[in-house]
């Protein structure tokens, strides 16, 4: 056999330096085409270009071509992509929003031991200027890249708050702002730990591994790891945390990618904390990136059991390169592994003849793979729990009374901040409770402001009037239309009595965010979480827990999924669910 394979094999040496010689050429070509095309336009276009406006467009175009993980940063962004990647940005540790019904930019959440709530900055209070700048007539993205700036330098920043009529010129002073990544950790019922990590930045898995020891003082004998709409970052950070709980030495995750360089392999480098305590990780569909390697990692590892709703799905690893012109350079150069030996990536990205296009990887075509005691798990498609179970969906009159955005009459964020006008202080986060008469008085301003909204039913079936009439078949069904949409018809006052449950919950937790920060929002709202509760009862179910982490005997499979990371030290790079166009840092 090893005589005929040694001259098949310089066969097709030759071919393969050919189609190499084609491709360098095809790239020189279409470079050199590129160059002259931009030349030509530059001198006889009938307007002047703008080099960086142009240029930067093509570049972007070239990008979206690719995953949509690969992008360019111009030197005006490069701040972006640095606090992306350590969670650091010079500020005054806010969280601003457009007020659509004012169309003015508002402080929402001042962040805890920050400049913004250390000189008194509230939820409500609207940004009139920013030294000589006004800011009346901006959007949030200019008025938050005037608030950011070299930390030590100064400015004055002018508020109205409406819940006085007064304007306020206020002196403050830039610094680095940190990003809580770990906004909360405390203990739950029956001896059980519970730490909230929300995205993995420099140094967060010190931060982690503080919190665990210390819970592991007050008693904890199990613990609660909440990644959820986590959306990643460090890939050695995700390390970090799984050899919190896993022995030193064992694999966590792999890299492959198309050249050596993009190529690793990352191990546990120092002695665990606790290998034995039980674990389970809180997962969802914006838990990604590094956060998928965690909890992939410790599904495969058989050292945790996962709860809740399938993850993202990502398993490619950017890594940011430095560019000239202080430009930068974030791409994708390599899926990554988890210790199964499976890829968690659940989009294909491909291209053909007209462009690039999204495939979903179809449950019918992942492969098996096996966790160290033998558990069934797949790849692609994102992490699938060990146990699946959905918190409660947000009714839709809910969403339109928080949201911000052009529908939204803002009447929950008015009402919000005229009740903290009124109050100095409330109970403690865990006791904080509206009164039947706070609530009244809410519902009346929903009420008198005038507010409504159109149901998701009410617009399909809207819809399906339209296509019963463009199939002729309207008119023999019209009264059972009529019927069903006096059926739909959505009436507020109703609504808000049928969910004054959510809507007491969502008030509250606005409410105690604004007196106890981030810290208090998320421990007053673990009350209301029923996957917390669940994973809570399982830990406190030895049989059950062991059960879970023991190979089916049936054809039942587990899903797990892993994410993409991050390089410099690899970063998985999270897709931010949180943020909309109406609010930003500052």
């Amino acid at each position: 056999m090893k005589r005929y394979f040694t001259p098949l094999l310089l066969l097709f040496l030759p071919l393969l330096g050919s189609a190499q010689k084609n491709h360098n050429l095809d790239v020189a070509k279409n470079l050199d085409i590129f160059n002259q095309l931009y030349k030509n336009l530059d001198m006889v276009y009938v307007d002047t270009l703008n080099p960086n406006e142009v240029i930067g467009t093509g570049i972007k175009a070239m990008l979206r071509s690719l995953d949509p993980y690969t992008e360019y940063y111009p030197e005006s962004e490069g701040k972006d992509l640095k606090m992306m990647l350590t969670g650091k940005y010079a500020g005054i540790g806010a969280l601003i929003r457009y007020h659509q019904k004012l169309k003015r930019v508002v402080v929402d959440e001042p962040y805890e031991h920050m400049p913004a709530a250390e000189v008194g900055l509230k939820k409500g209070d609207i940004i009139l200027s920013i030294d000589d700048s006004v800011m009346t007539d901006k959007d949030v993205s200019y008025v938050s890249s005037h608030l950011r700036g070299d930390a030590g330098t100064s400015f004055v920043v002018k508020v109205l708050r409406p819940t006085t009529g007064k304007n306020m010129s206020i002196k403050m002073t830039r610094r680095a702002i940190k990003l809580p990544e770990l906004p909360y950790y405390g203990m739950l019922e029956g001896g059980v730990g519970y730490i909230n990590l929300n995205q993995f930045t420099e140094g967060c898995a010190k931060e982690v591994r503080r919190a665990f020891i210390d819970l592991k003082k007050q008693g904890a004998t199990s613990l609660v790891f909440d990644l959820r709409s986590n959306g990643g970052g460090s890939e050695m950070e995700a390390v970090d945390i799984v050899n919190l709980w896993v022995g030193k030495g064992q694999t966590i995750v792999e890299n492959r990618g198309k050249v050596s360089q993009a190529s690793h392999t990352y191990k546990t480098r120092l002695e665990p904390v606790d290998t034995v305590m039980p674990l389970a990780v809180l997962v969802n569909g914006e838990t990604a990136s590094a956060s998928e390697i965690t909890s992939g990692a410790l599904q495969d590892l058989d050292r945790a059991i996962i709860l809740g709703t399938r993850t993202y799905g990502k398993g490619l690893v950017q890594v940011p390169f430095d560019m000239p012109y202080n430009t930068n350079l974030k791409v994708t150069t390599s899926k990554y592994y988890i210790p199964s030996g499976r890829c968690i990536q659940a989009i294909n990205y491909r291209r053909n003849g007209s462009g690039g296009y999204r495939e979903r990887v179809p449950d019918s075509l992942t492969h098996v793979f096996y966790t160290a005691r033998g558990r069934e798990v797949r790849d692609g498609g994102g992490i699938k729990p060990d146990v699946e179970l959905h918190n409660d969906t947000l009714p839709n009159i809910a969403y339109y009374l928080s949201a911000s955005g052009q529908d939204s009459t803002e009447v929950m964020f008015d009402w919000v901040v005229d009740y903290i006008s009124k109050h100095p202080a409330i109970a403690p986060p865990r006791e904080f409770r509206l009164s039947d008469a706070d609530f009244a008085d809410f519902k009346q301003r929903v009420i008198k402001s005038g507010f409504t909204y159109d149901p998701v039913s009410q617009k399909q079936l809207k819809e399906l009037v339209a296509t019963a009439k463009a199939e002729g078949y309207y008119e023999q069904a019209k009264d059972a239309f009529d019927l069903l949409e006096s059926k739909l018809r959505h009436d507020v006052v109703t609504d808000i009595d049928k969910h004054n449950d959510i809507l007491r919950q969502m008030l509250e937790l606005d409410i105690i965010a604004a007196y106890y920060y981030q810290a208090g929002s998320i421990e007053a709202g673990l009350q209301h979480d029923k996957q917390l509760k669940e994973a809570v009862r399982l830990l406190q179910s030895p049989e059950e827990y062991r059960r879970l982490l023991t190979p089916k005997k049936t054809k039942e499979t587990t899903s797990v999924i892993q994410l993409p990371q991050q390089p410099a030290a690899p970063v998985a790079l999270k897709k931010s669910p949180a943020k909309t166009v109406f609010d930003a840092l500052a």
